[in-house]
């Protein structure tokens, strides 16, 4: 089997492969305090929870956004699992041509889900990361990464408004019954969830025009992506697997 890993700035996502079957996912919070054996323990115990043994993992492939966490994942599945995982990166091989001016300034995870969405859904296409920070990748009709955009996350944005204000509270993110809200709360939802819905319809709209077309399919992931694509005209497709997916792609690719 096959333990996919994608470390994001917020939560670490865990992936097990048996073939073409995703048997099992997982999240933990991201955090540089923990040790390898707290990370391992954890995932030892997460695995155990859905039926499947440390003996049963024989390939490992890590993406990873906080470098400072590399050396504590890796040496966590050394230990625990006595492999030692494929990190992506500079040199390995993933498929698709980046067509940016500085290649290595693309994220691992942005690199990840461009491979899985362009083996899914063909290009051209838009692919849509709603996590600690909402990026707008783009892949020509060759599956090429042209470039895309970086916003603010919504959990960024949502945490930032209320941290830096005396009197908003923490809210939940789902959407109000109308935009013109009646109380603190619901004017905090209606700003956040129908402001990054209009920030998605009106960057997807101008990338289109750029490219020449409407002939471009729209494709989100992330925790908070079918929430927002509710309220979205141009999104055609939630996948929340995408990233785990476009790990597996990427192993197979360099076994």
């Amino acid at each position: 089997m096959l333990l996919v890993i994608d470390i994001g700035n917020t939560n670490i996502k865990y992936g097990v492969w048996d073939g073409e079957s995703l048997l099992a996912s997982f999240r933990v919070s991201s955090r540089i305090s923990r040790t390898a054996d707290e990370y391992g323990s954890v995932l030892v115990n997460l695995l155990s929870d859905s039926g499947i043994k440390k003996a049963d993992i024989d390939g490992i492939i890590v993406s990873s956004v906080i470098p400072t966490l590399n050396y504590t994942i890796c040496h966590m599945c050394e230990y625990f699992f006595g492999i030692s995982p494929l990190m992506v990166g500079p040199g390995i091989k993933t498929g698709i041509n980046i067509k940016a001016e500085n290649p290595k300034e693309v994220g691992a995870d942005r690199i990840v889900n461009n491979v899985a969405a362009y083996k899914k859904y063909g290009g051209p296409l838009i692919v849509i990361d709603f996590g600690t920070a909402t990026t707008f990748n783009v892949l020509d009709k060759e599956g090429a990464f042209i470039g895309g955009v970086i916003a603010p996350g919504i959990k960024t944005a949502l945490e930032g408004l209320v941290h830096n204000t005396a009197q908003l509270p923490m809210i939940e993110l789902v959407p109000p019954k109308k935009v013109i809200a009646k109380n603190t709360e619901t004017n905090m939802q209606a700003g956040i969830i129908f402001g990054f819905s209009g920030l998605v319809d009106n960057i997807v709209a101008k990338i289109k025009k750029e490219l020449g077309g409407d002939d471009v399919k729209v494709v989100a992931t992330g925790g908070l992506g079918e929430i927002i694509a509710k309220e979205t005209k141009c999104i055609e497709v939630v996948d929340r697997t995408l990233t785990l997916y476009g790990l597996k792609l990427i192993y197979d690719l360099n076994r």
